[in-house]
Order: structure tokens, then C-alpha cells, then sequence
């Protein structure tokens, strides 16, 4: 956010329904830097390193092939690129655990398998540079840096 209006953000969604939805938000909001395109984490439809960052918010614990995902987000990232979010992480709430369990996964919302919080930053750590993460009762918030 630091570079504002220079920025030039790309969003993708697996949801052409999401993705039109947030067109319509920047519409109204009049942003001119953002471009939306629907496609899948699993599969990404652009080059290697050519993001600067890479955000995923409540994605990965929907993700139906969550490798490809950590692949393709690593791939995309630039070298020195930050890929950071937040997402669901098992064991850390029993309550929310249930939930997922019982209602989440029946819906179609989430889908297993599912990190720990130990889990990720050992998958992290064996990708990144740098990995910060840290939880909030059942969700995980991860900062990692790609390596120059």
C-alpha cells in the first residue's frame, strides 16, 4: 500500500461470481491500478517472478490442491518478493476445529487437508528465506521473503 495509486495490483479468484463483485467495488471506488481475472492458485496464468507480493487472505484452507498452490505462489514471486496471509489452521481451537469439521467442509467452503501452525512453518521455512508466522486462535498469519 505504500506505493498507493502506483501500485498495479492484479486480483484472481477461482469465483468469476467474486471476481465481478470486487470489479464492482473498484468501480465504484474509482481504482484505476487494479485488474481482476479469474483463474485457479493451482494453475497460474502468469510468468515467473512477477510479483513483488503475493496475498492470500482465508485462501489456502479452501485450496483443493494446496501443493500446487505453495508451487505456483512461490513461483510467480520475484526474488526478494514477500508472499504473506492468513488462513485456517488445525489444532489450535478445538471449537473452531468442530466447526470446520462439521460445517465448513460439508458446505464446500474449506477443504482438507489442513496445516498446523507447526505444519506451515516447517513447509515455509523449507521454501523462503525468512518466515514470520504467527496464529490468532485458529488462524494462522504468515510473512515470508523469497530469497534475493
Amino acid at each position: 500500500m505504500r506505493y498507493g495509486a502506483k501500485a498495479d495490483i492484479t486480483c484472481l479468484d477461482y469465483s468469476v461470481d467474486m471476481m465481478g463483485q470486487a470489479q464492482e467495488k473498484a468501480d465504484r471506488l474509482h481504482l484505476k491500478n487494479v485488474t481482476f481475472r479469474q483463474g485457479d492458485v493451482g494453475v497460474l496464468p502468469y510468468a515467473d517472478g512477477v510479483f513483488d507480493i503475493v496475498l492470500s487472505l482465508n485462501g489456502f484452507h479452501a485450496f483443493p490442491d494446496k501443493e500446487a498452490a505453495y508451487r505456483e505462489v512461490f513461483r510467480v514471486l520475484r526474488p526478494g518478493g514477500t508472499f504473506c496471509g492468513c488462513f485456517y489452521v488445525k489444532g489450535e481451537q478445538r471449537r473452531t476445529d468442530w466447526f470446520v469439521r462439521h460445517i465448513y467442509e460439508k458446505t464446500g467452503f474449506f477443504t482438507p487437508p489442513y496445516e498446523t501452525a507447526f505444519s506451515l512453518k516447517k513447509r515455509l521455512e523449507k521454501r523462503y528465506a525468512t518466515v514470520t508466522l504467527g496464529t490468532v486462535k485458529s488462524m494462522a498469519w504468515l510473512v515470508c521473503r523469497k530469497a534475493e
